[in-house]
């Protein structure tokens, strides 16, 4: 069965007393819950259907089969999700059991419109129209988006770029914003003042798809070595917080910008990780986002808008075994003037 979330095997193997599972599996209808939850993993109200049975009846039986390791359960949000609980040539006594008695099965008298009432219920699964997705939505958020990295989204979403752009990634690191942008923008200029990084960076971009221009640059972010207005777009992704001042680093964000091109800066909140300062260099333990927006408005960007985000930076400890700390991010975009003005 799935195991996307957190599944619940009710009673240890051993712990389930020989007569109490001969008892359980002496009834003909638990027989027939566990050889359709055998094939399907099933809602109560899925196996309810399946079995022509009122709920309330088979709610009563499934508090038996919980008391024993042959039944499964998975959790999603409210909604409870039933599967056998053995495992494929189980050998404790459980599944040593169900192996004897689950050839046994297609015997009962009900088993062929079990079977029957199981097919229209998986048609209907399959064939369920807006009000299912009604019943769900507030559920759905648990059940229906969780993604393992979000670049699925993010990459559908980059789709949308104009693809002529010329992106900088500043201070890139290595070069795990550019690489986002790989596919998306037509050239990506990736500077950083360590050359360490830059070999890094390199690394990862060297197998760029066709139709995006890499270029490394070594230069300071208050010094870019970029021409001015060469890029549409640039990016300080995670960096701002090393510098001891935003406005010379801003400042140039801006000079390199074609008029109407975009400037973004994503960084951490305000935090208390002060090992930060000497495991990965951090100047600040975060920066205000009120700060930034003032400092772009400073450097001369128009339409300053400050974006929290629902995501966290989780660094590790490099000298404790403790959890991962986690960050709050957020995001500062501003838009060079569309008109070039004397500065």
């Amino acid at each position: 069965m799935s195991a996307d979330h957190d599944v619940v095997l009710n009673v240890p193997q051993e712990t389930f007393p020989p007569t109490g599972l001969l008892k359980v599996l002496g009834d003909p209808t638990r027989l027939r819950i566990l050889g359709l939850l055998a094939l399907q993993e099933l809602s109560v109200g899925e196996l309810s259907r399946a079995l022509g049975l009122s709920q309330s009846r088979v709610s009563n039986h499934l508090r038996v089969l919980r008391e024993t390791p042959l039944l499964a359960e998975r959790r999603v949000g409210s909604s409870v999700f039933l599967a056998l609980g053995l495992e494929a040539k189980d050998e404790s006594l459980a599944g040593r059991l169900w192996t004897a008695l689950e050839g046994e099965i297609a015997a009962l008298d009900e088993h062929e419109q079990d079977l029957s009432r199981l097919r229209r219920v998986l048609s209907e699964r399959r064939d369920r129209g807006p009000e299912f997705f009604d019943r769900v939505a507030g559920d759905w958020d648990t059940i229906g988006t969780d993604f393992e990295s979000g670049q699925a989204r993010q990459r559908a979403v980059a789709q949308l770029v104009d693809s002529d752009l010329v992106v900088a990634d500043l201070g890139c690191g290595t070069g795990y914003v550019a690489r986002a942008l790989l596919g998306v923008a037509a050239k990506v200029i990736a500077v950083d003042a360590s050359e360490g990084m830059l070999e890094q960076a390199r690394r990862h971009l060297e197998l760029a798809p066709a139709g995006t221009e890499v270029e490394l640059r070594l230069g300071e972010l208050d010094a870019l070595p970029i021409a001015d207005g060469e890029v549409d777009g640039a990016i300080a992704g995670m960096v701002l917080h090393h510098l001891p001042s935003l406005d010379s680093a801003l400042a140039e964000m801006r000079r390199i910008l074609r008029p109407g091109g975009t400037a973004v800066v994503l960084d951490l909140e305000p935090h208390r990780e002060a090992w930060l300062h000497d495991a990965l260099g951090d100047r600040h333990l975060g920066l205000e986002p009120s700060a930034v927006a003032k400092a772009m408005e400073r450097a001369g960007f128009e339409a300053v808008r400050v974006e929290a985000l629902d995501d966290h930076y989780r660094p590790r400890h490099p000298e404790q075994a403790s959890q991962p700390a986690k960050l709050p991010l957020f995001l500062v975009r501003g838009r060079a003037p569309r008109v070039l003005t004397a500065r």
